[in-house]
């Protein structure tokens, strides 16, 4: 016999001691999947045979087995599960998980048990608990499939036992093979002329009989369509629809599932009583004109529709009225109602009908859900879910989605085919905020560029307040810019960072050409800019026209004159032509904001002004003192050039920080650099080379002296001199230093992802993080060790490019906002800041 269990199941084997549970368990499934009574009374109580702990052991067993059943493992529990109360918490626990209980009985007989008991030393007990086990199970077999398990082997003699074998199978809702492209339809409710109408408009090719009927249809390029239900009732044709589907279904360019009209009308074919009402009457009617063959085959295709599909490896999900993400791929009665209708708070509306149960504003899954049942005049994202019935039998639409494009392509309704007893209207959502579960504690968050990062729970915490009390609005937070990786310490000579470091970096990673930009001394700056007011509430859910922030999230200037830049920002995208040429009504750029005071002002003045003020009052008075010791004949020589030494010091450590400071006043004197295009709508730019970033900057640049250009230079292995001879003069002039990038801008993935920038600083630029004598120095700081810094640079950089892709494909704030909170969080590493 072979036994075939679901792929996510409970396996209960039942059977008295002796009966070969442990031996049958062991010999066909993983250590993994089977848990044993007995090892866990050893586990509470260091003797496996000691029934006084069997509270205590089934206490964690049950604990255990619905961590896998949440987990959607095999779970295989090996006791006597003789008794019936004993069966009832496993199958409580199945049907907590939605999993199917599966009963594997192992009858022997009598003689056989006592045989196997007595040859094991540890088993004294005496014949009477075998034949009290016998007994019970004899009177649990007829029970079994009316105690809620599913299916029900029953094993007989140790010659069955042996030859069985266990098969898998997946759930009839499991089509994760499938993986796409899909046409994702709403619901039709018998408007068959507008269902070919979309299907032409999707490209499928219409085949029809001699009669001129729709029989089925075909996309030239292989796509399947997917209904989401309720393709009968309140139509003109529902018939005529069930033909073009069935026969879509049945050629295998469609898959249905099933709505709670098509429920009901097999329900009233069966000859059940129903109410015939919300149009069952006239799709009945219909029915019966098209005679009792067509009838009894759509009876049998309504009949067999499942309630639910998960497609394409789990990131999609089709239900006809939704489904949350703890029933994606499980069966049970509970999923099975949910999927054809809903959940209701208990209410109801002015119009007499349920209050549906908003379960889409709390969807928190991995898998895009597209659904129906409740009609809405457009189709509107909502925590990567869609409802895709926009009323077409109500004089609405007919509503398609393309995945994986995201892309909604509608046809209008004919007429209006059912007068609604509710009119259709913009579904209220609630602000899609966030909520602490979204960010806190340790999680692994999964990019596409270097798999799962962690994020530790007290790196979380840190990122918390800061989030909270200090950052823009999180709807504006798209992207935070990740840490970068200094080059390797130079070992000789008198810097600390030299190019020829960054450049053999990079070309050793097989990394063919790069990109040196001139780095700005300025602060970093995040800018969302949208086309127009109407942009934001409906893109981002918030009224406003963009922001600038740092990269930690904070605000550079206060609303008015954020609005002031913004329009000036707007613009100038406007005048280079950008909206048009990126196709898009919002744009995310990164930039360097400069001088370095416009936003650093404090700074400069608690920290590096006051190192200044203090060594320039105090090391001239001291040179002075020693010269004049020094005239009189004492020997303070060496004392004299290290102080004269640190006063020279000071004062180019104050040359250095005003170097980069500028009066401005509002907008005046302030400069935006503009060196990478982040996103726009449906797009990021992480895959388009540097040079053709750093040419979007120069249209910028000529459209409005408000943005400043980087200076850029391209540097193969043939012209390190070259790129090294460019990085001296842009120092020498002042310059902070450079930052190195692979040309081809994003390169690698997993272990072999390339650093996207490595920094070469200047040695006066050093001079301000390190200190004014740091040059003294520089035996110790070469052992400083990078390895930390640029594995955080790497993590953080994936992190960012995986929150751009999810903004940029529409995803919701919440999956966006997990990796732009986690770069923040990361900022907690314990890093020396000077790296």
């Amino acid at each position: 016999m072979e036994i075939t269990i679901p792929d996510m199941a409970l396996v209960v084997l039942v059977g008295a001691s002796g009966s070969g549970k442990s031996t049958f368990a062991r010999e066909r499934f993983l250590p993994t999947q089977v848990l044993s009574s007995d090892y866990f009374r050893g586990l509470v109580s260091d003797d496996e045979n000691d029934q006084a702990a069997s509270g205590d052991a089934f206490d964690v067993l049950h604990y255990v087995v619905g961590k896998r059943l949440r987990n959607g493992l095999v779970t295989v529990v090996d006791a006597t599960n003789v008794q019936r109360e004993v069966r009832a918490e496993l199958l409580a626990l199945a049907k907590e998980h939605h999993v199917l209980p599966i009963a594997v009985v192992l009858d022997v007989p009598e003689r056989v048990c006592l045989e196997r008991n007595a040859a094991r030393p540890d088993r004294d007990f005496g014949p009477h608990v075998v034949r009290r086990h016998l007994t019970q199970l004899r009177k649990s077999l007829p029970n079994l499939h009316r105690e809620g398990f599913r299916r029900v082997f029953h094993l007989r003699g140790p010659e069955e036992i042996a030859a069985a074998t266990i098969g898998y199978e997946r759930l009839r809702n499991d089509l994760r093979h499938e993986t796409g492209p899909f046409d994702v339809i709403g619901d039709v409710h018998g408007c068959r002329a507008e269902l070919e109408e979309l299907l032409d408009e999707l490209g499928y090719r219409v085949e029809r009989d001699d009669h001129g009927r729709a029989t089925g249809a075909a996309h030239p390029a292989g796509r399947r369509a997917v209904f989401v239900g309720d393709l009968v009732d309140r139509g003109p044709d529902t018939p005529g629809v069930l033909r073009l589907a069935m026969g879509m279904v049945e050629a295998g360019t469609a898959f249905a599932v099933c709505g709670n009209h098509e429920q009901k009308l097999v329900r009233a074919l069966n000859g059940r009583k129903v109410t015939t009402s919300h149009g069952l009457a006239e799709s009945l009617e219909q029915l019966a004109a098209e005679g009792p063959e067509f009838t009894q085959r759509a009876r049998a295709f309504c009949d067999g529709l499942i309630a639910h599909y998960v497609l394409d490896g789990g990131r999609l999900v089709v239900a006809h009225a939704g489904l949350p993400e703890h029933y994606h791929r499980r069966a049970s009665g509970k999923v099975r109602s949910f999927a054809l209708y809903g959940d209701t708070t208990g209410e109801t509306d002015e119009y007499g009908l349920p209050v549906r149960y908003p379960w889409a504003e709390d969807y928190r899954g991995r898998a895009m859900v597209l659904y129906g049942h409740t009609p809405t005049p457009e189709a509107e994202w909502v925590n990567n879910t869609m409802c895709l019935d926009t009323g077409v039998v109500f004089g609405g639409k007919l509503t398609a989605l393309r995945y994986p494009e995201r892309q909604v392509v509608s046809v209008p309704a004919h007429q209006t085919w059912y007068e609604p007893v509710k009119p259709l209207a913009v579904a209220r959502h609630a602000p899609r905020g966030l909520a602490l579960d979204d960010v806190l504690g340790r999680r692994a968050v999964e990019t596409s560029s270097l798999g799962l990062v962690t994020v530790r729970g007290d790196q979380a915490a840190a990122a918390l307040e800061v989030m909270s009390r200090f950052a823009v609005d999180p709807r504006w937070l798209l992207y935070l810019p990740p840490t970068m990786a200094p080059t390797d310490t130079a070992d000789s000579g008198d810097v600390l960072e030299h190019p020829a470091s960054a450049f053999a970096a990079l070309f050793s990673r097989g990394v063919p050409e790069v990109v040196c930009e001139e780095k700005h001394m300025g602060s970093r700056a995040v800018v969302l800019v949208t086309r127009d007011a109407a942009v934001a509430p409906r893109r981002f859910d918030i009224e406003g026209d963009g922001a600038v922030h740092t990269r930690t999230g904070r605000p550079f200037f206060g609303p008015e004159l954020t609005a002031e830049l913004l329009a000036r920002v707007r613009a100038a995208v406007a005048a280079a032509g950008l909206w048009e040429s990126l196709g898009t009504d919002w744009l995310l750029l990164d930039a360097e904001l400069v001088p370095w005071n416009a936003k650093a002002q404090e700074l400069i003045n608690g920290q590096y002004a006051a190192v200044g003020a203090a060594g320039a009052a105090v090391l001239p008075a001291a040179v002075s003192e020693l010269s004049a010791a020094a005239a009189r004949g004492v020997d303070v020589g060496d004392l004299l050039a290290r102080t004269a030494l640190r006063s020279d010091n000071v004062g180019a450590f104050r040359d250095a920080y005003r170097r980069y400071c500028a009066p401005t006043s509002g907008l005046d004197g302030v400069r935006l650099a503009p060196f990478q295009v982040l996103a726009s709508e449906g797009r990021s730019y992480a895959r388009e080379p540097h040079l053709w970033h750093l040419s979007v900057a120069d249209q910028l640049c000529a459209a409005d002296p408000l943005f400043a250009p980087t200076r850029r230079l391209v540097v193969a292995p043939g012209s390190v001199d070259e790129g090294v001879a460019w990085w001296e003069a842009l120092v020498a002039a002042g310059g902070e230093g450079m930052v190195v990038k692979p040309a081809a801008n994003l390169t690698g993935s997993g272990r072999e992802l390339v650093q996207p920038g490595i920094k070469v600083r200047g040695p006066e630029y050093l001079r301000l993080i390190y200190g004014p004598d740091y040059l003294q120095h520089l035996p110790r700081l070469r052992k400083r060790n990078l390895g930390h810094k640029c594995s955080l640079a790497l993590r953080e950089y994936a992190l960012g490019l995986e929150a751009l892709d999810r903004a940029a494909a529409g995803e919701p704030l919440w999956r966006v906002h997990e990796c732009v909170f986690a770069v923040l969080a990361m900022e907690s590493e314990p890093v020396d800041p000077r790296l």
